[in-house]
């Protein structure tokens, strides 16, 4: 092996991977291991703490293992977002689980906010809508849940951060406590115009603010490898951390306001570069993409709450095994029969931002067969997309472009073409599944003066149905949406009644 090579870390939901890079994008060696997230009341969502550290030093072994002891440049790390960590600054030690994105246990704090007309300045300062899925509320959640948190906090003994956080502090041995300004921005406490933490928004969530790291641009030198922290030798750079879905969007070359990315996981990711800081009005997030060198990147953002996650689901449901099963089912009718699949298994994220929402399936006739809401299932991966893509649209105040897809579903024919049918844009599916991690490596080889190329395509789906059949679809996805909405509601004013 000659050149530079990046060792790109990518810490999912689902899984955890390292891919070895070379300077021209190509994967030299790549390992992954699975995580779990355990689900100990109903709305919460937790991993082990120590578990994802365990899985991140268990997959550099592996690639360096493939890899003969290569000499690796710099580590390059994209990580899932909204998880939090707390955890002793002395020992190291977590005070409990990582609380991840989809956990609800926050929604009494979201709700005392919002009461007390909270919500409005949250979202300024922030550009986030008020809701469980961000950190802000678990962390206040630990401090007050984990008997004698709050006051280590209060005494400066404690640290809190997202993944990408976590892993830095274990893979540093301690020496730094440090974030880049993406994962920063989809904290709910830090003020997207001041580029800063934000003291209000800390006192507002109970916060106090030297639990938390310093910010610093996506491609910083973030510290190196303390001795035994992994396979590879100490001294070696960590030289970028990114979300993932941002990791995303510059894994795929996008640098300029137009077109949209959409990371298809456990939920799904869209966004969209913009070229200053917007205002949403139609229930989208303003965010930070990333910074380079100091310069903040500005994009808007949709998260939809499950997704990949409902085929999942829906196939479980049907006792036929995996999405992978439910799919091949789907594929045996030629549409819905007319059944609708709303996944508001959590709730329902953007752009509708209801956490009283349940999941809903209508449409139902004597001649609905298991195919038909299999199909449905998919179906629904491919309307929520359009919902977030069209308001988007509507914030820019502009057409987007084409649609760049990653992540496992987007290596479903089937899903693709049907998206690109119902959102009327053509749909490119990338080459690579692994585009997060790609991005972080893309990232790390910047900061060394070397641009990496953007994934290419793997397939291009042109739109191919009539727009009064487009129409009829989302006629009835929307009316499906109105009764999940209304269901929400009345559950919401009768929380005896069935949920």
């Amino acid at each position: 092996m000659t050149g530079e090579l990046i060792l790109a870390i990518d810490q999912g939901t689902t899984n955890t991977k390292a891919l070895l890079v070379d300077a021209t994008g190509q994967v030299l060696h790549q390992a992954s291991v699975p995580n779990i997230v355990t689900y100990p009341q109903p709305g919460w969502a937790e991993q082990s703490a120590t578990g994802l550290v365990e899985g991140v030093d268990q997959v550099i072994a592996e690639v360096i293992a493939k890899a003969g002891d290569p000499s690796i440049a710099a580590i390059g790390i994209s990580n899932q977002r909204e998880s939090i960590i707390v955890w002793d600054a002395a020992t190291g030690e977590p005070i409990g689980p990582c609380i991840i994105w989809q956990c609800r246990r926050s929604a009494p704090t979201c709700e005392a906010l919002q009461a007390a007309g909270h919500a409005e300045t949250i979202e300024s300062k922030t550009g986030l809508s008020l809701d469980p899925l961000f950190p802000a509320g678990k962390i206040g959640w630990l401090l007050d849940n984990v008997p004698d948190a709050r006051r280590r906090a209060e005494k400066g003994k404690l640290r809190a951060g997202t993944v990408d956080s976590w892993l830095l502090w274990n893979l540093s041995g301690g020496a730094v406590h440090a974030t880049d300004h993406s994962n920063a921005s989809r904290t709910q406490l830090f003020n997207t115009q001041t580029l800063q933490w934000d003291a209000e928004l800390c006192d507002l969530f109970g916060v106090p603010l030297p639990l938390l790291p310093e910010v610093r641009s996506s491609n910083a030198q973030f510290g190196f490898l303390a001795a035994g922290a992994t396979a590879l030798p100490a001294g070696v750079p960590i030289q970028a951390m990114i979300g993932d879905s941002h990791a995303a969007l510059f894994g795929h070359g996008v640098r300029t306001p137009g077109t949209a990315k959409a990371t298809y996981g456990t939920g799904t990711s869209l966004m969209a570069l913009t070229p200053g800081r917007l205002s949403s009005h139609h229930g989208i997030s303003s965010t930070i993409a990333w910074s380079l060198d100091g310069a903040v990147q500005h994009a808007l953002e949709g998260n939809i709450s499950v997704s990949g996650q409902a085929a999942a689901f829906a196939a479980e449901l049907l006792g036929i095994g995996d999405a992978a099963a439910l799919s091949a089912l789907a594929q045996t009718v030629p549409d819905s029969n007319g059944v609708v699949f709303v996944p508001a298994l959590v709730g329902l994220g953007a752009p509708y931002w209801r956490a009283d929402a349940r999941g809903t399936i209508t449409g139902l006739t004597l001649g609905t067969k298991p195919a038909h809401l299999a199909r449905a299932a998919l179906e629904a991966i491919a309307f929520q997309v359009r919902d977030v893509y069209a308001a988007m649209e509507a914030d820019m105040g502009s057409p987007l472009g084409e649609l760049r897809a990653d992540g496992g579903a987007s290596r479903n024919a089937v899903l693709m073409q049907f998206q690109a049918d119902i959102l009327g844009r053509p749909v490119v599916a990338a080459a690579a599944p692994e585009v997060s991690a790609l991005g972080a490596a893309a990232l790390a080889f910047s900061a060394l003066g070397i641009a990496l190329p953007g994934v290419p395509a793997a397939a291009q789906f042109a739109p191919d149905i009539a727009p009064d059949t487009r129409a009829t679809h989302l006629c009835r996805w929307h009316a499906a949406i109105g009764q999940t909405l209304a269901t929400g509601k009345t559950n919401q004013q009768n929380p005896g009644g069935t949920q």
